[in-house]
């Protein structure tokens, strides 16, 4: 039995809980990656969303649609030329009814150009409209490709109601960017620049004033987009918290419900939408400034016109038509004018979104998996891909010896040895692992016990590569974790989490939701295992039964069942259990520990356990305090030579009166190997007396579970 003391003062924290949740703003990563872009909600800065980064991103959701919008634009054009037609049209029909001539011939070419004009243009904003359509959907599955492969470091950091508000709010813009932005300011640029050419040919003198006018006011909101931007930063970035407080509410919805919080949770969600419609009212200002410089331009280059062309005419330098034509494209301006004003204003949303956008895309994300055929995660080594599992064997039945059953090719167990490793959750966190050593062999099962906070958790969260150790070595097989390919690594193991999470959808689906080619034998023999039969013939649909959102159709000790389940789909070399039985009643912890017993004889089996009950037949304990490991032993050595693992038993009344004075005695006498254990009187009467305890503890848990 090895020993070490923990160090004093020695606070570590347990799980993710020890990540910041705000998650806003550049930080260090927490696997001291160095810094990332921060992600948060807050309305700070862009995590190094720079204008030319942002535009070049933009652009970049247009480069694969470059044929489309060429197409779109070509169809624009004509639309335009037939609008730019008609001032000359309506002049031709004007000279015609002042000679007394055929209107006819005017009125039919008038009527036909605007008939085309509408049918092209219908035709060319569809096909645009179509694009931006495609563009937002290639963002949204490229930011969720880009988010689902984040490290969990990052996503640990940040708020899952604000991920949403980027997925879609944010994303929503870029289509107003694209539909309302792209497609009206390409039109809107065609018939600009034809009806200014048509009005130089017109009248130079006039145009001349015309553009005057239109630099002047054209200055003005230039000077107001950017504040646009920025204002629709602040203004996403609030309903991104919005969407935080609301999340955080639904996620404890029972919660809130039991502690009359409503109206306090209420009042929350309520000012963080206040905080939204102000940032909305921001946006909604500049951008009516910006809109209503488009038809104040418009109004004073009418009045110019009118007072200048009037005087023209009256002196015989223009005709009366040419004024009405001029004035009649000087009204056709005022369209183009207003679209231009109103691209750039979607522009600037839309550059707003990306850089929330960049931001995601900005973080670190881990190394790209590597899908085999047939489905799945890559084989790590020394993983064979049955057609059963190694442990199907473990299912009393008829159905485990038919002559049709699959049977198992063998899993070789992995070995884990953890040498000098220390973590922290990040620079300003406490340490959770100081200098933590110990070896977990192939096959058979170890547990980790102790205290909460003493890191035990954060042993799985290494071994699975959610974080990366500080310092120290973590082994499996003898190589280093960080020479496995994360794919390879992830599929030797099993890990069932301490809160075993359902996902919306069948029960199938997630039986199968880490082994996606199970075959139907294997799914029936691991219910068997998992004690779930009676499950899936009570339930309306068996397997293919909704389960709700977070399970909520399942009972507690059925989500647990159900999340053992589909590790144990996954065939795994080791198996990760975390809490796996804290939600079983007494019958069901017992059955399961069975289970685990047989699976420890063809796997390796890591369990975390605060009831010692479920891990007293482990092969090798260890015991954990204040985040380093303070002994490492059997049941009986542990009771025998460490004070903190007796503590822990007699509070469970796992360890008889006079027992744990007696070992001690032992242990003072000099006996090898904690004294009493090593006896046979001893270690008889601590085992009778241990059997007792346990079979007291049973009756009382399954007393308080019914």
């Amino acid at each position: 039995m090895t020993e070490s003391r923990a160090g004093s003062g020695a606070e570590a924290a347990d799980g993710a809980g020890a990540v910041s949740g705000s998650g806003a703003g550049a930080g260090r990563t927490a696997d001291g990656g160095g810094r990332g872009a921060g992600a948060g909600s807050g309305h700070g800065g862009a995590g190094g969303g720079g204008e030319p980064g942002s535009w070049r991103l933009l652009l970049g959701y247009v480069r694969p649609y470059r044929k489309v919008l060429a197409l779109g634009g070509v169809l624009s054009l004509v639309s335009s030329l037939a609008g730019l037609a008609m001032p000359l049209l309506a002049k031709a029909v004007i000279d015609a009814f002042g000679a007394e001539r055929s209107l006819t011939g005017p009125v039919l070419g008038l009527t036909a150009a605007v008939l085309a004009g509408a049918a092209v243009g219908a035709l060319g904003r569809y096909v645009l409209e179509r694009m931006g359509e495609g563009i937002v959907f290639s963002a949204r599955r490229g930011l969720v490709d880009r988010m689902l492969r984040l490290r969990v470091s990052e996503v640990d950091r940040l708020k899952p109601g604000d991920l949403l508000a980027r997925v879609t709010s944010d994303t929503t813009l870029l289509r107003a960017v694209f539909t309302d932005g792209i497609v009206e300011s390409v039109g809107a640029v065609f018939v600009l620049v034809g009806a200014v050419v048509m009005m130089a040919l017109m009248d130079g003198f006039l145009l001349l004033v015309t553009l005057a006018v239109l630099v002047c006011v054209g200055g003005l909101v230039g000077l107001v987009m950017p504040r646009i931007q920025r204002a629709t930063v602040e203004a996403q970035a609030a309903v991104g918290e919005m969407g935080a407080v609301l999340d955080r509410v639904l996620q404890a919805f029972r919660t809130v419900k039991a502690s009359g919080a409503e109206e306090r949770e209420i009042a929350a969600v309520e000012e963080a939408a206040r905080e939204a419609r102000d940032r909305g009212v921001a946006v909604a200002w500049w951008s009516s400034i910006a809109g209503i410089s488009a038809w104040v331009a418009a109004q004073l280059a009418f009045v110019a016109v009118l007072g200048i062309g009037g005087a023209r005419v009256a002196s015989g330098e223009l005709e009366v038509s040419s004024l009405i034509a001029f004035l009649l494209y000087l009204f056709y301006l005022v369209a183009p004018v207003g679209q231009l004003v109103q691209g750039a204003t979607q522009v600037q949303s839309g550059l707003a979104a990306v850089r929330r956008i960049r931001q995601v895309e900005e973080l670190p994300v881990e190394e790209p998996a590597r899908p085999v055929p047939g489905g799945g995660a890559a084989a790590a080594p020394g993983t064979a891909r049955p057609a059963a599992a190694p442990y199907a064997e473990a299912v009393a039945g008829p159905a485990a010896g038919s002559a049709g059953a699959v049977r198992a090719s063998r899993t070789v167990p992995a070995g884990v040895v953890f040498e000098n490793v220390s973590f922290r959750y990040g620079d300003d966190r406490p340490v959770v692992h100081r200098e933590v050593s110990f070896e977990v062999p192939a096959g058979g099962m170890t547990a980790l016990v102790g205290p909460s906070g003493a890191g035990k958790s954060t042993v799985f969260a290494l071994l699975e590569r959610f974080y990366e150790r500080t310092a120290g070595r973590i082994a499996i097989d003898g190589r280093d974790i960080r020479d496995w390919p994360l794919a390879g690594l992830r599929a030797a193991l099993g890990y069932v989490e301490q809160d075993a999470p359902v996902l919306d959808g069948t029960l199938r689906e997630n039986l199968v939701l880490a082994a996606p080619d199970t075959v139907e034998a294997e799914i029936r023999r691991v219910l068997a295992l998992t004690r779930l039969e009676d499950l899936v013939a009570r339930l309306p649909e068996g397997l293919e039964t909704m389960v709700g959102h977070r399970g909520i159709m399942l009972s507690g000790g059925e989500r647990q069942r159900v999340a053992i389940a589909r590790a144990l789909l996954r065939r795994p070399r080791l198996l990760l259990l975390d809490e796996a039985t804290s939600q079983l009643d007494a019958v069901n912890e017992l059955r399961l520990r069975e289970v685990i017993a047989e699976v420890a004889k063809e796997t390796t089996v890591l369990v975390i356990a605060h009831r010692l009950s479920t891990v007293t037949g482990a092969d090798r304990i260890v015991v954990m305090e204040g985040g380093r490991v303070r002994a490492v032993g059997t049941h009986d050595e542990l009771l025998a030579g460490d004070d903190l693992y007796r503590e822990l038993a007699a509070t469970q009344f796992l360890l008889p009166a006079g027992t744990g004075a007696e070992l001690a005695a032992g242990v003072e006498a000099g006996v090898p190997d904690g004294g009493a254990a090593g006896t046979t009187g001893g270690a008889a009467a601590g085992t009778e007396g241990r059997t007792g305890a346990q079979e007291t503890t049973g009756r009382t848990r399954a007393s308080v579970d019914s």
